[in-house]
């Protein structure tokens, strides 16, 4: 999918359709109204129907006849003008989208003008990103595409020429973020046959050569060398050796302390011996939806130039059960030396990001945040709408809690209370893998206290990165959930 600008109007622009956005309050409706009906005489039947009453994310299709270049017109409801911001512009935009794609149009275009006081950019940005999103498909492995899903494959933003060069910059912004989100998706919604360690690596080392970060891939002998005894320990029921991939985008000034990005690499997730239901471990492809979120994240803030030293960390491995799988009651011992006994074989996200927390430290990092689809009692806690947030740096969530504002992708912190740790004491090893269900997502963020040395938060995705039904502009599945909201506090760090 492609996005371009021109200057144009509603009634010049060419695309199969024109999509023009509606305030719904009295003043800016009729003036809306007044306008679109003085351009595009053909509309008058639709207001006058009363059908359309521009509510939030509603729309009407109508023909505009001789009047407009594009054959068909699709207004869009916004609500009252006071409550327009970038979230309900990107929702607005992916409804336009998808109406279009529903009536069969493969190229639209799209007004792209300030609104309720934010400017052209941003505005362009979130067209951007909320149609070009709302077009997302995994269809890869389907041999016959289904022409009845059609998708908008062109989406053209129409503005005036005072704001062309803020719209094709906020356009270009939008593009390469949702490039980001893009592979993050495909990589969380590949099977297991497909990303594996391995492959994972390689795919990375492709990404940044086209992205322009560097890529430094560590095999089994090496983490055996660094002692790496929790990636390890996962790693040993699976035929398949782990990777440990460091990513480093360093653009910043030379002496600026990096911001080092953890992601969880689980490429599949039986659980280990302790192992999961068979109902729903299918899903268990996309426990590597932290990797795949920092991959994506660093994938666009090379792609934007952007000014900051930022290196990423995955560690990655599958977790199965075999007669050389780890066990409960088995202890293992970490880059730092600390111990854990491992109670349940199905927490080991939690053991592989402490040895990527442990390596962090070389860096001496300004702050580190890991992204890991770590617990279901996160999910139990706030659902598939918001991502648990931890963490020791209340500089580093607040700037998140900023960033979560500008994208919508929410952020709600639980409490790191030290009455949790009796939870993970153990009588044999320095703590144990598994506090038990309550206060689960707090019990794994404590576990991971105990490897960092440095600012560092945890956001807990495991119901944000992988969705039961599609939203506004995310699909079921990998919802490539933490890309916009890195890119976003990143950029304004």
């Amino acid at each position: 999918m492609s996005v371009t600008t021109v200057v144009g109007t509603r009634r010049t622009a060419k695309a199969d359709a024109i999509i023009v956005f509606v305030a719904q309050d009295e003043k800016h409706f009729a003036s809306a109204q007044k306008s679109l009906t003085s351009d595009i005489p053909h509309l008058l039947p639709l207001f006058a129907s009363g059908d359309f009453t521009a509510k939030a994310n509603q729309t009407a299709l109508a023909y505009g006849g001789s009047a407009t270049a594009s054959p068909r017109v699709i207004l869009v409801g916004m609500g009252p003008m006071a409550s327009i911001t970038p979230e309900k512009i990107r929702r607005a935009a992916a409804a336009g989208t998808k109406r279009a794609g529903a009536s069969g149009c493969s190229s639209v275009a799209i007004e792209a003008m300030p609104m309720n006081g934010i400017d052209s950019a941003t505005v362009a940005q979130a067209i951007t990103e909320g149609s070009m999103l709302s077009q997302y498909r995994y269809d890869k492995y389907k041999t016959i595409k289904s022409e009845s899903n059609g998708l908008v494959k062109k989406v053209t933003l129409v503005t005036d020429r005072p704001h062309l060069k803020a719209v094709t910059k906020g356009a270009g912004i939008g593009e390469h973020i949702v490039g980001g989100v893009t592979l993050a998706r495909d990589l969380a919604n590949a099977p297991n046959c497909e990303i594996y360690p391995e492959t994972l690596a390689k795919k990375v080392q492709e990404v940044g050569k086209k992205a322009g970060f560097k890529t430094t891939v560590l095999d089994k002998k090496k983490i055996e060398d660094l002692k790496m005894g929790g990636l390890l320990g996962v790693n040993a029921g699976s035929v398949r050796p782990p990777v440990f991939i460091v990513m480093e985008h360093l653009k910043g000034p030379k002496n600026e302390k990096p911001l080092v990005l953890v992601g969880k690499g689980i490429t599949f997730d039986t659980g280990g011996i302790s192992i999961k239901p068979a109902a729903g471990m299918s899903d268990m492809k996309s426990d590597m939806h932290g990797a795949a979120s920092v991959i994506g994240t660093m994938y666009t803030l090379a792609k934007l130039g952007v000014k900051r030293n930022v290196i990423a960390l995955v560690p990655s491995t599958e977790n199965m059960p075999s007669g050389t799988a780890y066990v409960p009651g088995d202890i293992l011992t970490f880059m730092n030396g600390k111990t854990a006994e491992i109670d349940n074989t199905d927490a080991e996200g939690r053991l592989i990001l402490a040895d990527a927390l442990c390596y962090a430290d070389r860096f001496k990092p300004s702050a580190v945040i890991d992204l890991a689809t770590l617990t279901g009692a996160c999910v139990v806690a706030l659902g598939t709408v918001t991502t648990g947030m931890m963490g020791t740096d209340e500089k580093t969530k607040n700037r998140l809690r900023a960033a979560a504002d500008r994208t919508n992708e929410y952020v709600c912190e639980l409490p790191l209370y030290d009455e949790y740790e009796e939870q993970i004491s153990s009588d044999y090893a320095d703590i144990k893998n598994s506090g038990g269900r309550n206060a689960g997502a707090i019990t794994a963020a404590l576990f991971l206290k105990h490897f960092v040395s440095y600012p560092w938060v945890h956001l807990d995705i495991a119901g944000t990165g992988i969705q039961p039904k599609a939203g506004h502009y995310t699909p079921k599945g990998g919802s490539g959930v933490g890309v916009r909201l890195l890119t976003d506090m990143i950029r304004h760090w």
